[in-house]
This record gives structure tokens, sequence and C-alpha cells, in this order.
């Protein structure tokens, strides 16, 4: 009987790339949709509405797995997006927009299959990180706060599924060439103002996030790495992925706050 996974905000982007190739390696592959209306689809690969804002649409998307397999054998939590605004001039909406989704859905899906594993003593979930979960970046407070918030959640959430034979790992993604800076970014409007005091660091960096991810390399290493982690009880913790990550956070462990700030500003030409 093959593994099932459920893979939350997997309609496009890596998320999408990763459902597909799963299901393609003989996996049976639920692909988290907000689409309410969207087809169940056929074979391996299925689809079903679960928007991790909406607690009722996670129960209902657990239970109607379980219903039909019988168990989760892997849950990816991969729903999120993320706000480019300075800290000063975030609302109040934007921030708890942010963690709403990219924390407390992930929180919230996480907590909904953990019974289903903990009694089937086995049992892996895969919380989709980034490198800015190591390490901060002009604009993206907000997020980077969320992406150390999942690195915080993955380490302690392993001390307690460990008498239950449940993995937990993360993956610290770099940028690659999805659609994330049309449906994965949120620019605050002050921030990307003329008016606003920060108009030349947006001038200086926006374009250079831009860049990096609109001619990044095709996602397949974060598909990759997930069936590595699922199928390797070895696996690390965590595993950087991509050339953003593979830098900066080995770079991160060498040196002191000091010293590596200082070459993130010669980096990015702070």
């Amino acid at each position: 009987m093959s593994k099932v996974v459920l893979i939350t905000g997997a309609t496009s982007g890596m998320g999408a790339l990763s459902a597909n190739f799963l299901a393609s390696k003989g996996y049976t592959v639920y692909a988290g949709s907000r689409d309410e209306n969207v087809a169940e689809g056929s074979g391996n690969l299925k689809h079903i509405y679960i928007d991790v804002t909406k607690t009722d649409t996670i129960k209902n998307a657990v239970k109607t797995i379980i219903k039909n397999e019988g168990k989760i054998d892997v849950l990816v939590n991969n729903a999120g997006y993320g706000l480019l605004a300075t800290l000063e001039e975030g609302t109040d909406e934007e921030m708890f927009n942010q963690f709403d989704v990219n924390v407390f859905g992930l929180i919230k899906a996480t907590r909904e299959v953990l019974p289903h594993m903990r009694e089937a003593k086995s049992g892996v979930i895969i919380n989709i990180s980034s490198f800015l979960g190591k390490m901060g970046l002009p604009l993206l407070s907000h997020y980077n706060a969320s992406k150390y918030a999942v690195e915080g959640i993955t380490d302690s959430l392993r001390f307690e599924t460990l008498p239950f034979g449940i993995r937990v790992h993360a993956i610290e993604s770099g940028l690659f060439g999805t659609n994330f800076v049309k449906k994965g970014l949120v620019a605050n409007a002050k921030t990307t103002s003329e008016d606003s005091p920060y108009k030349d660091l947006v001038a200086h960096f926006v374009p250079i996030v831009a860049k990096a991810i609109n001619e990044g390399p095709n996602p397949q290493p974060i598909a990759d790495a997930i069936k590595m982690i699922i199928e390797d009880e070895n696996a690390p913790i965590a595993v950087p992925v991509g050339v953003e990550a593979t830098t900066f956070v080995p770079m991160r462990k060498g040196m002191s706050d000091e010293a590596f700030e200082q070459k993130v500003k010669e980096t990015f030409g702070f």
C-alpha cells in the first residue's frame, strides 16, 4: 500500500511540482487547494479543498483523507506567502495574515494529523521553511519572523513526537524560479510608494529579489528533498536547498553575528 501524502498550498509553484513528482513516484498525494470547487483529480494525484486560515477546512480535509485512505503518512506544510513591507509600515491586518498562513496554518494542519500519526506510531512532517528562517533581510521582517517561527516549531515538535515514531523536518528553501513574485508576494502600499522614507532601499533591494526569483532555477530540488526525507529515516533535521540556503545557512553557523551581518551588507550592497 502506497504512502499517503498531504501537501498544503499545492496548486502552484513548488507545492504543485512536488505533488506531481511524488504522485509520479507511486505516492498517493492529496494536493491542498484554496479553491472550494477544486476538481478531485484521479489516479495517484488527488486535489482537496484546504485553506489553512480556516480550521474547518483542515478538519474536513483530514477526515476525508482518513475516510478514503485510512491513514496519512506524510504532511508537507507548504502553504505560505511573503509580505513585502518595512516593519514600520506594515499594517495590523498584513502582519496577522502573514502569521495566520505561514505559522498558525502550519500549526493547525499539524495538530489535525498528529492524532492519526500517533495512533499509527509513525509519520513524517515536513515544514517548508526558508534560508530566511536563519537570517534577516530588509523589507521582509514579517516573513522572516514567520520562518524563524517555523524553525522553532520544527525543533520543539521533534521532541514531542519522538516517543511516537513521528519524524519532523524542515526544508530551508533558497530562491527558485516559481510564480512567487506574482502570486506569493504581497506588497505594502506605503512601502512601495514614492512617499515612503524607505524608497531608496526599496529601489535597490526589490529588483535583486525579483530577479533572483524570476530567473531562478526550477524548484525540482525541493521535491527531491521532500522525497529524500520521506524515504531516509536518518535524513537531516533541516535540509538547506538552493544556492542562497546552501551559502548563507552554513555561513551563519560559522560566523559571529557581527561578522555575518557585515557579509550580508557586502553581498547585497547595503
